[in-house]
């Protein structure tokens, strides 16, 4: 096990526009606002997804897109930092119009009807993700 400690520094919030793309709106508010670690989260609606699915015996995403409306109705995640800048890493939990829910890593291409979001930026310890051999994912 890995821990690490650390103090809070300071809440953002923010609400992205209709049409950005939900991981690479949120990670350039993290740049544009020094966030290097923290915690994030968010409720609102999706026009389209692109959600993910780590699949461990083969070491690479599966993808499924969903389109039409979608609400968000759980958007949790974290920062930190990727090659020197910040990677946000969120999961998403999404209802359609019958509220059956469909959830997992999300992936460029979510594109964003209405979101309002939390990020919790901390300081501490620097989390720099990089390759981890036992899973192959870039991890802390």
């Amino acid at each position: 096990m890995k821990a690490f400690a650390f103090d809070s520094r300071r809440l953002l919030m923010g609400r992205l526009e209709r049409g950005d793309d939900l991981v690479e709106a949120l990670t350039r508010f993290c740049a544009q606002h020094g966030v290097q670690a923290g915690c994030l989260s968010g409720l609102g609606a999706l026009e389209q997804a692109e959600l993910g699915y780590y699949d461990q015996a083969e070491g690479r995403y599966r993808t499924r897109a969903l389109r039409g409306g979608l609400e968000i109705a759980s958007l949790l995640g974290n920062v930190s930092l990727k090659r020197g800048a910040p990677f946000v890493h969120a999961h998403l939990v999404l209802a359609d119009g019958q509220q059956a829910c469909f959830g997992g890593h999300a992936m460029p291409g979510c594109r964003v009807f209405a979101c309002e979001f939390a990020v919790w930026a901390v300081e501490g310890e620097v989390l720099e993700r990089r390759p981890d051999a036992a899973t192959g994912l870039d991890l802390w």
